[in-house]
């Protein structure tokens, strides 16, 4: 793989202080840090090592669904390239997610889901990446660098500069092994089956359907060691690559010294001016924005309960209703992509800050 494809675009680290100020280390409540579930001795991943590892994965696959809306959301031209691109990969996520629910559930555990979601900005849930500050903001060159493209950056050293924290596909190399070393009986009972974006939410229970769950998972987001545009047997560019044709304006090919962004054009899109949310969500905003604000959240709360009560009951139609209410927040996120930013430059958007009880 050109390494030259690898290092154009590295993110941008988080620095202490804006970790401080997003108020959160990326724990999930009740889980230990990717990096200590790694530590644990192969010997000592059982079934309640498999369990507190996927509601970690629950919590990472979840942190991706806001950042990619807001940018897709902000985008003016829907019907273009990069729209297309960007709401694929949002279908992709929520499949992802789907996928370690159910190998949750299939394991005899339930996915706590509300209280896996991530306050914007911050890093990655369960410590993984930790140079990655996670942000909202309408669809720029920087968001796509230093949030969609870091989060999805292969396992290549050069993509990932000198940090040693694991990345979320070493993390899915370890769950899989460990499912495999434990071989355990995996129940249907309360998985689910959907359709979700262009993917088929199906049971898992066997261990090759364990190994398929979560190589479509790696693939579809990293990529394939030996090809980039390889994403498990579809004609689209695995996430870290799609993003990459987005801020190089360019798609990849390959070329005699490997692979480059040097293929057919990608325009960037006229995109609303969504500002970067502040630590602590819009404080001091007009009235109107904040009901706004509130009628998102109040709406972003129902989704996750509703996604969490679906796999507790086992019931898909719970499921979709989660799926039309979270069709109902892009109302409110377009309207607030459309009043300026009081005594600041650019736009309001959605937080993503669901009422805490």
């Amino acid at each position: 793989m050109a390494s030259a494809v690898l290092t154009a675009a590295a993110p941008v680290a988080a620095t202490a202080p804006a970790r401080a100020a997003a108020g959160t280390e990326g724990t999930v409540p009740g889980c230990r840090s990717v990096a200590g579930l790694l530590a644990v001795p192969h010997a000592g991943r059982g079934v309640e090592w498999l369990r507190e590892a996927l509601q970690v994965a629950v919590a990472l696959e979840l942190a991706t669904i806001p950042p990619y809306l807001c940018g897709w959301w902000s985008v003016g031209d829907r019907t273009s390239h990069v729209a297309r691109l960007v709401r694929r990969i949002v279908g992709d996520e929520m499949y992802h997610m789907g996928v370690v629910c159910n190998l949750l559930v299939a394991v005899g555990g339930r996915p706590r889901i509300p209280e896996a979601a991530l306050a914007y900005p911050g890093p990655l849930p369960g410590g993984v990446r930790e140079e990655v500050n996670v942000y909202l903001s309408g669809l720029n060159r920087p968001f796509v660098r230093d949030v969609m493209m870091a989060i999805e950056a292969p396992e290549a050293p050069l993509a990932r500069g000198l940090n040693s924290s694991p990345s979320i596909g070493h993390f899915y190399d370890d769950l899989m092994n460990a499912f495999r070393a434990t071989e355990p009986e995996l129940s249907s009972h309360g998985q689910l089956s959907e359709r979700i974006g262009a993917d088929v939410l199906e049971p898992v229970t066997g261990l090759d359907g364990v190994e398929r769950a979560i190589e479509i998972i790696k693939e579809q987001g990293e990529g394939t060691t030996s090809s980039p545009d390889d994403a498990f047997g579809d004609d689209y560019p695995a996430h870290y690559y799609a993003f990459g044709e987005i801020y190089h304006g360019r798609q990849l090919r390959q070329e005699a010294d490997g692979w480059r962004f040097t293929g057919a054009p990608v325009p960037f899109p006229d995109a609303r001016p969504m500002a970067r949310v502040p630590a602590g969500g819009w404080r001091g905003a007009p009235q109107r924005v904040q009901d706004l604000l509130d009628r998102f959240d109040t709406a972003y709360a129902k989704v996750l309960s509703t996604l969490e009560a679906a796999w507790t009951d086992g019931d898909a139609r719970t499921l979709r209703s989660a799926v039309r209410t979270m069709g109902s927040l892009e109302a409110p996120a377009l309207e607030l992509m459309e009043i300026p930013v009081r005594g600041g430059s650019g736009t309001y958007g959605p937080q993503f800050r669901p009422p805490r009880a």
